[in-house]
Parts: C-alpha cells; structure tokens; sequence
C-alpha cells in the first residue's frame, strides 16, 4: 500500500454529462488518482487499485475562461494523407480557435491511498517486494514518467509520499452524487465508462467496497 500527498493551483475532473463547457466533480475520480499515480510508477507486470481519496483542503470553484481549438486530426484524415489526397494534416489554431468557459476547483490537495495487483504480464523476474521498493524510491525522489496532472495537463499536480500516520482530512460529509469510476477497456472496440455512487465520509471518499455499474 502506498499513500500519495498531491496538490496543486487548480483541477479539473471534468463531469462526462456536460459536453461543451467544463465542469468538474467536487472530488478527484478514482481514474484520475489511477492516472496520477501511474505517471509516477506503470508497470505492465501491475494494476493499481485506489483505495481512498483523501481531501485535506476546503472545496472551493473558480470560474475560467480558456483558449480551445474546436476540431481533431482524426485517423481518417491521417489515413487519407498517407494515400496521397493532398489535403493538408495539421490544424491551425489561429483559425480553430475557440473560448470556452469552465467550472474547476481552487487550491486542492489530496492524499490518495493504493495498492497494487500482479497481472499476468509480469515476468518471472518481478514479484510485489521489488514493485513496492522501486514505487517507494520513485516517489521519495520526485521521479515520474511525465508531469501528473489533475485532470488536464495544464493543471500540474506537485506530489510527495505521505509518511504520517494519520490523515487530517477535511471534517466534512456530503452525497458526491454519480461518479465516474473508470473506463472498461476490455473491449477496445466499445470502451465503457463505468459510474458508482459516490459520498464523502468526514473527508474521506472510499472506495473499498463501492457499488459500480454502467
């Protein structure tokens, strides 16, 4: 088990039901502490699992405005290309540009609490003792695979390993509503979200017996 001390300016776990402007839960999802905690340490060998969510700062929103391009390169159009179409493979921001409004929280701060379980991508050579020194190692030292963000990558999240014993978790309890859980990606064909109904616990949102459904 590791637990993961996480902060930053803002955050933006963006609420799937509301499509053109963002809106973000209260509280970081379960798929972006996983996000998080995976650009810190991945391992194929290795799932993580996020137990609880502590939140050590008061919930509070802003109101931004941001510079959005509206469009996608998507794979059709790169397909098209590489059979010689002509057309050009890029997008210009100047001319796709768009301004969009968006709810994010202020000033957040987490502590999150996993494990990890072996898969049957791991070799011979890997076992649970030698994943947990080298997760331990990563996070004493600040290493990571790419910056974490919270929830978009202009939002960079500051992280340390928590070594108290105990939490200082807001005192607060409240109904979070539908949450996003995460994404099923046994079929990559039709990946899936999948929700749970989630509650904060005298600051504390635990997932170790929660209820999902798609």
């Amino acid at each position: 088990m590791i637990r993961l001390e996480v902060w930053g300016a803002y955050a933006c776990f963006s609420r799937p039901e509301l499509k053109v402007e963002r809106v973000s839960y209260d509280v970081m999802t379960p798929s972006a502490a996983r996000g998080l905690v995976e650009a810190i340490y991945y391992h194929p060998g290795l799932r993580w699992i996020i137990d609880k969510i502590y939140v050590l700062s008061p919930i509070r929103f802003t109101n931004i405005r941001r510079n959005e391009v509206k469009s996608k390169v998507v794979s059709s159009a790169a397909k098209g290309v590489m059979q010689g179409n002509g057309k050009p493979l890029y997008l210009a921001a100047s001319q796709d540009i768009q301004q969009r409004a968006a709810m994010v929280l202020q000033d957040v701060h987490y502590v999150i609490e996993a494990h990890f379980e072996m898969t049957d991508k791991a070799s011979p050579s890997d076992n649970p003792g030698k994943f947990q020194d080298i997760i331990r190692r990563r996070m004493e030292k600040g290493q990571c695979f790419h910056q974490p963000y919270f929830g978009c990558r202009e939002f960079p999240a500051h992280f340390r390993s928590w070594e108290e014993a105990t939490v200082p978790a807001i005192g607060e309890t409240r109904d979070l509503g539908l949450m996003l859980y995460d994404m099923d990606y046994a079929d990559p064909a039709n990946i899936t979200p999948i929700f749970f109904r989630a509650k904060l616990e005298q600051g504390v949102l635990s997932l170790d017996h929660c209820e999902v459904f798609r």
